[in-house]
């Protein structure tokens, strides 16, 4: 694991006033914060090794490309803003692939994203992409809820995704993420 210095919460809350971002985007970012936090305690207190300080600004971060849209695109959006900002690489991964449980290049292309694949390939990427997949505004929600809104959605693949996410998480922290 790197031992790079990520920005601190005080930073990360600074950096997103500073772009702009609205109250209930960061209302909802300190939702993800928080539960991130919890996955990640479990899974380091049931043996696993995870980068906390990494969890903690990624899941601030996260949606830092909605100060620019709230569509699909602000997983890339934010991307490209904390590049521009001179973010660590790992922060840049998190909030490129938090998007569900991820995309494939051909779901990508479809959605007008750049050609590429957006699924979390690390643990600290798969730990804040699923604390928001959780994250209902600003609530905790119950994964079948998620996973019968994308398949009523005909979104199978993604529901899929996410189901077999959170039972990966689940089995990390020795816990059903639904009842933390």
């Amino acid at each position: 694991m790197s031992r790079k210095k990520y920005p601190s919460y005080e930073e990360c809350v600074r950096l997103l006033k500073e772009s702009k971002c609205s109250r209930s985007v960061l209302k909802h970012t300190l939702a993800v914060y928080e539960l991130a936090q919890k996955i990640a305690g479990l899974a380091i207190a049931n043996g696993t090794k995870v980068n906390l300080e990494l969890v903690k600004s990624g899941a601030l971060l996260h949606d830092l490309g909605r100060t620019k849209t709230h569509g699909i695109r602000h997983a890339v959006e934010g991307a490209e803003l904390a590049k521009k900002l001179g973010l660590p690489s790992e922060i840049i991964g998190i909030i490129e692939h938090h998007i569900g449980a991820g995309l494939s290049r051909e779901d990508a292309e479809k959605l007008g994203l750049p050609p590429k694949n957006y699924f979390p390939k690390t643990l600290e990427e798969k730990i804040v992409s699923h604390a928001d997949n959780l994250i209902v505004g600003f609530r905790k929600g119950g994964v079948e809820d998620i996973i019968d809104r994308l398949e009523s959605r005909g979104l199978k693949e993604a529901a899929d995704r996410i189901l077999a996410l959170h039972w990966e998480l689940s089995d990390l922290c020795g816990a059903d993420l639904d009842h933390i």
